[in-house]
């Protein structure tokens, strides 16, 4: 968002930039999700609602673009931005980000307030430094991008803000044209998405209490449940999500629970389930029926799927804090009570109908979401974890029963973490064949199914995350 031209005066700007200060180092410092730093930082400090809104933007502003911002800045530094401190690069890329991007700060606010943290930096004093590069930029135009045709890798990692080794990665997986989507993709700005809790409300009647509510909504075009939200201010004060009357869910995600063709009375596990998006979705196309087992390793957040189907008013979900990575047989189900684990020992005995993993995975696919990705993860991340989606997935099937439907799914971009998982799985069990997603889309997604029948959502033209989900049934064809 940016900050209405009115606001002049740059001493109002100090502390947004000081707390973006602190998050971006602590972001690449530590490599947490940004938003988990955003909304811890911005509760605790004392900065008023419109700095709120700039500190957000110069984060994922900095965050979006950190490989174009070293190349306009490096081109007037004695030295690159890799090799300052830490600390005075992020200064410098924060200054940049409002001299090139925020048309609405005046210039001299943006150079003023960028010389006042560099100030704040022990050691050495920088403040020159930083005036003088900061004013070059104001002074001197763009250079051309760097040619395409010359050298595709440094091209789209400067003009996209893309690292080099995922741009080397992409263009030999999809080609030129797709490189480029896919790079272009890392830089939108996600919209606010609705899925609809259909226990509660339809989809029409959520639009029209958003709408009289005062809010700006319009209905996705894929997905029949969602619904895209403007300017809609603090998430804490939206009515409809806080009556769970709604789920905030991408458009991509939406699609995925369909093709389990789920019935009300089956038996349905979740695997990797938190923080409960999918899960809840299941539980509202099985109408709060049936059983849905929620497994997740991590236990924070599988308390915060609890309080997320809590609020929605689902009451056919049980969780269990599991390890799925290893064998179930393994599983003691200590953190349940006798009863409960009676009940999920029997229940895993005897298997399930449907079978939902969503697996840990790179999550290239959510670079626009998370755009500190781009620079805290790399090429080994994905042989890592191709091969623990590979054992969850063998650990996860022996729980289907004959003729049960297992969806696998990831929201990455790459073939590692995707085709080739359910490719290499279906060599090693003949007891298992894919099928084609296409009867569980609705009519306005069939564009997304690629050449094996996956649901593949990368190269959308409506603005949906990249995720990729195979149906594969237990039995013969």
């Amino acid at each position: 968002m940016h900050l209405p031209s009115k606001h002049k005066q740059s001493a109002k700007y100090s502390g947004a930039r000081s707390a973006a200060l602190t998050i971006l180092l602590k972001v690449h410092r530590q490599q947490p999700f940004a938003d988990d730093v955003v909304d811890a930082i911005l509760e605790t400090a004392k900065i008023r609602e419109l700095d709120r809104g700039l500190t957000f933007e110069l984060v994922y502003g900095v965050l979006r673009h950190r490989e174009t911002l070293d190349w306009r800045l490096n081109q007037f530094a004695d030295r690159p931005m890799s090799r300052l401190p830490l600390t005075v690069a992020m200064i410098f890329r924060l200054g940049a980000y409002q001299l090139l991007y925020l048309d609405k700060i005046p210039p001299s606010a943006a150079v003023n307030e960028s010389v006042k943290l560099a100030k704040t930096v022990g050691g050495r004093n920088w403040s020159g430094m930083m005036n003088a590069i900061l004013r070059n930029i104001m002074r001197h135009p763009a250079p051309p991008w760097p040619d395409p045709s010359e050298d595709p890798v440094l091209a789209f990692s400067i003009r996209y803000s893309c690292p080099s080794w995922l741009v080397k990665r992409w263009l030999s997986a999809w080609g030129t044209h797709r490189t480029q989507t896919l790079c272009e993709a890392t830089l939108q700005i996600p919209p606010l998405t609705l899925r609809t809790n259909t226990i509660h409300c339809s989809r029409d009647r959520l639009l029209s209490r958003l709408q009289s509510d005062g809010y700006e909504a319009q209905k996705t075009t894929v997905s029949s449940l969602g619904l895209i939200l403007e300017k809609c201010g603090k998430l804490s004060d939206l009515g409809p999500l806080k009556d769970g009357w709604c789920y905030i869910e991408d458009e991509a995600a939406q699609l995925i629970p369909l093709l389990l063709d789920i019935k009300p009375d089956h038996q349905v596990l979740d695997v990797c389930a938190a923080p409960g998006g999918k899960t809840t979705h299941v539980s509202q196309l099985m109408g709060n029926q049936g059983q849905i087992i929620a497994v997740d390793r991590d236990p924070q957040r599988l308390n915060l799927l609890t309080s997320n189907y809590q609020r929605l008013g689902l009451t056919n979900i049980t969780t269990l804090c599991a390890d799925m990575g290893k064998d179930i047989s393994t599983t003691s189900f200590a953190t349940t009570t006798n009863t409960q684990q009676r009940s999920l020992a029997a229940t895993f005995r005897q298997g399930f109908d449907r079978i939902l993993l969503d697996v840990p995975c790179s999550g290239l696919g959510v670079l626009r979401r998370h755009p500190e990705g781009k620079w805290v993860k790399g090429a080994d991340l994905i042989d890592q974890i191709r091969i623990l989606q590979g054992k969850i997935l063998e650990h996860v099937s022996a729980l289907l029963r004959p003729d049960g439907v297992l969806v696998y799914s990831a929201c990455s971009t790459e073939k590692e973490e995707t085709s080739h998982v359910v490719e290499t799985f279906l060599d090693r069990h003949q007891e298992f064949y894919q099928d084609s997603i296409k009867p569980w889309l609705p009519q306005t997604a069939q564009t997304l199914i690629d050449e094996s029948g996956n649901l593949m959502t990368s190269f959308n033209t409506v603005s949906m995350d990249g995720f990729f989900a195979a149906r594969l049934i237990k039995g013969n064809r």
